[in-house]
């Protein structure tokens, strides 16, 4: 499982049966900054996620990929690679929160 932040969304009128009705984002996953150990920083790849739980451009979520992914409810029989399976309301690293969302 990794962090990731959404950074925006995709639509596709054509594609699997299956997905349809299904929403895509675009998530970049996060790093701890090599320089500031207790920060964390986008990484530089981009993946294509299905949301399973209403994510929003901005959030922090946590992603599953591989197989895995295929294990959140409803998705067994998808054709997917990554899936959003949480919504992150903080984050500790070395004992400082590097994040909190905005509601919390």
């Amino acid at each position: 499982m990794y962090l990731a932040k959404v950074i925006g969304s995709v639509v596709s009128t054509k594609k699997d049966e299956s997905m349809r009705g299904r929403k895509l984002l675009m998530v970049r996953p996060m790093l701890i900054d090599p320089e500031n150990p207790s920060q964390l920083k986008e990484g530089a790849n981009t993946i294509i996620a299905i949301d399973t739980l209403g994510a929003g451009e901005g959030e922090l979520v946590m992603l599953a990929q591989g197989s895995s992914a295929r294990q959140a409810e409803g998705l067994k029989q998808l054709p997917v690679d990554a899936a959003i399976v949480g919504l992150v309301d903080t984050v500790n690293v070395l004992g400082k929160k590097t994040y909190a969302a905005k509601d919390s």
